[in-house]
């Protein structure tokens, strides 16, 4: 089946090249564009969407808090939100993912990375990149209203556990940290996973916010 893929910016010629870009791969569809917040939780129940490529600013209703709305709704428990940001100018990256998001993109990568991220994080995995995720997080994690009082803290863990937990923090997918403690892929996606469990976290992005939140990770360090 493909993925079901809904557009949400509310400039329509981005969303256009975006839709274009989509539709030449065989593997998705685009089933909606929604120009703000407001549209895009709408048409995320009514399109029967699987991802949401959604950027940060637009009106009616930001990203972030449209990513919120999605992810509370028990209706859109499998709907995944993929967020665009400038970085550079950005400063809600943080928070867009404490709100929902598996991941985010700069808005001036290339088109075959788009569609990687479309189907990374549609298949359940977080896309987060070491350098920006460092730098960002490093800037913006230590603003209040932290996960940690809803989120198991690595004291929980144990040291492999740790170890696994950190190279996720730094943006190591799973074939990365195989590679890097001398597992097999599958060993390190079932750490993962425990992970999660031991932890109470939703996904990949939620356990990079408790590392560093935590001070598993120490922002600068990566």
């Amino acid at each position: 089946m493909p993925i079901r893929v809904l557009l949400a910016d509310d400039q329509t010629l981005v969303r256009a090249s975006f839709a274009m870009l989509v539709a030449s791969a065989g593997d998705m569809e685009v089933v909606a564009e929604a120009g703000t917040g407001r549209q895009a939780v709408d048409l995320a129940r009514s399109a029967r969407a699987d991802l949401v490529v959604m950027d940060i600013r637009m009106p009616d209703l930001d990203g972030i808090e449209a990513t919120r709305l999605i992810a509370a709704d028990e209706d859109l428990a499998g709907v995944k939100v993929l967020v665009l940001t400038t970085y550079d100018t950005d400063e809600h990256i943080v928070d867009a993912l404490r709100a929902g998001a598996s991941g985010f993109l700069v808005k001036d990568i290339r088109p075959a990375e788009l569609l990687d991220a479309i189907r990374t994080v549609a298949a359940g995995d977080s896309l987060l990149s070491p350098g920006p995720t460092s730098r960002l997080i490093a800037r913006f994690l230590r603003a209040p209203d932290t996960l940690m009082s809803a989120v198991g803290g690595p004291d929980e863990l144990s040291e492999r556990e740790r170890q696994v937990l950190t190279l996720v923090a730094r943006g190591f997918n799973n074939t990365e940290i195989a590679e890097a403690l001398g597992l097999s892929p599958l060993t390190a996606k079932t750490h993962v996973s425990r992970i999660m469990g031991k932890l109470g976290a939703r996904d990949r992005a939620q356990l990079v916010i408790v590392a560093y939140e935590s001070g598993l990770v120490v922002p600068g360090a990566v």
